[in-house]
Parts: structure tokens; C-alpha cells; sequence
């Protein structure tokens, strides 16, 4: 089990509060957002009093939007009442990357279909920015980015049921692979984002599927091995 968790003041990323938004709506998207950009590091205790303070709201829709990122796994209420994002684990983090890969390419060749022009030239642009937040090590661009690339592919297919499965793991592994960021600098990561476009060109499904599970490999299960195997050392 890999904790990372140190003892420091709770900071967290704040979103626009769009109007409309209840403020139960808006802990849940901050929180979420601090999650999946890895704001919150695994094993680190969090209390719904210092949510609250982070946020200038009342404990009330802290306390229900904790609950929801609960029953979504992405964070675990120890039996003290302590909340935490869960710790990883070795088997725990092969089994998210499994079915990351395993949705994600069938959610991909699934979405073949519908995707036009605009949306390869919008996946081109995006790829292109995250390669500019990756020359820049800014992490949290990086990772929001590549969520939008693989989110625009998925969310093509007008009939996918499959994007909240696909996100709360995103959600449980953000955490742990900004930790893992920060300690593997020289991982060997591979951008399959542009074999990824070409293949959806040609409208390959089989290239499609082979592109998203080498970009889910070569990414974030070298960078997560990479960490586990220095922390087990």
C-alpha cells in the first residue's frame, strides 16, 4: 500500500461558480476537479470542517458532496469518521488501468460512427495545447486536457451510457498518478494521441482500439509501475 500523504493546510483549485449552480453543486465539482487533477494526495485525512473553510461554505454541502465522491470510490470514510482518498495498491492500480483500457477502447471504436472533421480537427487542437502543458510541467493542464481529448471521442457516440463508469476512474487514479508525476520524472511516455486521430480518419476501429490502450500503457501504467516498484524498493 503506497501512502504520499504529508501533514499540510488543505488548498484547494477553485472553479467559477456558474450561476444556477446550488452550493452542494458547487462542493462537488471543486472537490471532483481537486481530485482528478490530484490537489488531494492518497492517504491524506480531510476533514469536512476544512472543506468548508477551503470553500467559504457551510459544512452542509460539503458533508453531501462528500458523499457522492464516496459512492463514486474516489474517496473512503475510515470507521473514526476520518475521510481520505484511498491509498493505492499495487493489484488496485492494475485493476483501474485494466478497465480503463478495456472501457475506453471499446467506448472509442464504439464512437467510430459519428466522428466528423470538426471533431478530429477539435481533437488536433486539443493534443496540441497538452503537448504545450507538458513542455511547461503544468500537471493539472495536462490532465484536464487529456480527459477532454479522450471525453471528446467517447462522447461522440449520442448513445454512450458509458462516460460515468469511465470517469470515476479517472476520479481514483488522478490522486495517485500526480504523486507518481512528480516522483517518476523519467518515465517514458509516448503520445498516442496523434495515432489515435489517424486512425479515427480511416475510420479503423482495430487501429482505434490498439491506439487507446497504448496511450492508457504506455502513459499512465509505465508512469504508475515506475513509482510502485521505487516505493516498494
Amino acid at each position: 500500500m503506497v501512502s504520499l500523504a504529508k501533514a499540510v493546510n488543505l488548498k484547494l483549485p477553485r472553479l467559477t461558480r456558474c450561476e444556477g449552480f446550488t452550493a452542494q453543486e458547487y462542493a462537488y465539482r471543486c472537490l471532483r476537479h481537486a481530485l482528478m487533477i490530484g490537489a488531494i494526495a492518497p492517504g491524506q485525512p480531510i476533514t469536512i470542517r476544512a472543506i468548508a473553510d477551503a470553500m467559504e461554505l457551510s459544512p452542509t454541502p460539503v458533508r453531501e458532496a462528500l458523499r457522492r465522491l464516496s459512492s463514486e470510490h474516489a474517496l473512503a470514510v475510515l470507521e473514526n469518521r476520518r475521510i481520505i482518498v484511498p491509498e493505492m495498491t499495487v493489484a488496485r492500480f492494475e485493476e483501474l488501468v485494466l478497465l480503463r483500457s478495456t472501457l475506453e477502447s471499446y467506448a472509442a471504436k464504439r464512437a467510430i460512427p459519428y466522428v466528423n472533421k470538426i471533431l478530429i480537427d477539435e481533437l488536433e487542437r486539443i493534443d496540441a495545447l497538452m503537448d504545450e502543458a507538458v513542455t511547461n510541467d503544468d500537471h493539472a493542464a495536462s490532465v484536464l486536457l487529456n480527459q477532454r481529448f479522450h471525453a471528446g471521442i467517447y462522447l461522440a457516440n449520442p448513445e454512450q451510457v458509458i462516460m460515468p463508469m469511465i470517469e470515476s476512474l479517472w476520479l481514483q487514479l488522478g490522486p495517485f498518478l500526480r504523486v507518481a508525476a512528480q516522483y517518476t520524472k523519467d518515465a517514458y511516455l509516448v503520445d498516442r494521441h496523434k495515432e489515435t486521430i489517424d486512425a479515427l480518419r480511416r475510420r479503423d476501429a482495430l487501429a482505434v482500439s490498439l491506439a487507446i490502450d497504448a496511450d492508457i500503457r504506455d502513459g499512465i501504467s509505465h508512469l504508475g509501475h515506475e513509482m510502485l516498484a521505487k516505493i516498494l524498493q
